[in-house]
């Protein structure tokens, strides 16, 4: 899970959100109004359609899951379920891009919050995921940095073995793309450097670059690489940095 940029949606569409939100509120019992706001968003094919495209820019890679990065995302999430907070149904602020395995299966309408009533699922298009939990690169899977990663790492799955090892074979196949980006330089052959930067956000799991990215320049990263000197320099290089962090 890696941190994502909301794009604004066409005027237009924000219009049309904010008249099925106030068109919600005017049903007062809690019950009957979540049963209008999920058959109004069943219905609302046309409103849906803007969404669904805007997301889809936003997604990581080629339409990659928000949550697990692996998938294609074929699902518009209610990131705090319609059925805790009906109005927040056509909120924009609160739809994510996600795969029908990790909506339906695994985040699913779980929505659990602190002592404090605060979330403690991560919004990524509201917080940086990677504050709240590590990617440990050798293995593939994810720790806790905090109480809110443990939890979205246990509500969204995000170390079921599956995808542990699709991110250890995704640090291989980027560690090789590095390679090839370090030669193209050398070579200052500009049009084989893009081509694998281009190359490298296209791939699922754009949670492994990140992470790469980033245990690159904190303590330790000389441990973390100790088998790969190369890459780490590589990871090092302002150029490639820029060209690579979301």
């Amino acid at each position: 899970m890696i941190r994502i940029r909301r794009l604004p949606l066409p005027t237009a569409a924000t219009g049309q959100l904010a008249a099925q939100t106030a068109a919600i509120g005017a049903v007062r019992e809690h019950a009957e109004r979540v049963r209008f706001a999920r058959e109004r968003w069943r219905r609302g094919s046309a409103l849906r359609k803007p969404i669904r495209e805007t997301l889809a820019r936003m997604a990581p890679g080629l339409e990659r899951c928000m949550y697990c990065g692996d998938n294609q995302g074929s699902s518009v999430d209610h990131h705090e379920p319609v059925s805790r907070n009906p109005l927040r149904t056509f909120d924009w602020l609160n739809h994510l891009l996600t795969c029908s395995l990790c909506n339906s299966h695994y985040k699913g309408d779980k929505f659990p919050l602190d002592a404090r009533g605060e979330p403690l699922l991560i919004d990524p298009s509201a917080e940086d995921p990677l504050d709240h939990m590590v990617l440990a690169l050798s293995t593939g899977e994810y720790l806790p940095l905090s109480e809110k990663g443990r939890v979205t790492i246990e509500v969204c799955g995000l170390s079921r073995p599956v995808l542990n090892r699709g991110r250890v074979l995704a640090r291989s196949l980027l560690t090789s793309r590095l390679r090839d980006w370090g030669l193209a330089q050398r070579a200052r052959d500009s049009r084989r450097m893009a081509e694998v930067v281009r190359d490298v956000h296209t791939q699922p799991f754009a949670d492994v670059c990140q992470s790469m990215l980033r245990q690159a320049t904190s303590p330790g990263a000389e441990i973390v690489f100790e088998r790969d000197p190369g890459t780490l320099k590589l990871l090092r290089r302002p150029d490639l940095r820029e060209a690579l962090l979301i």
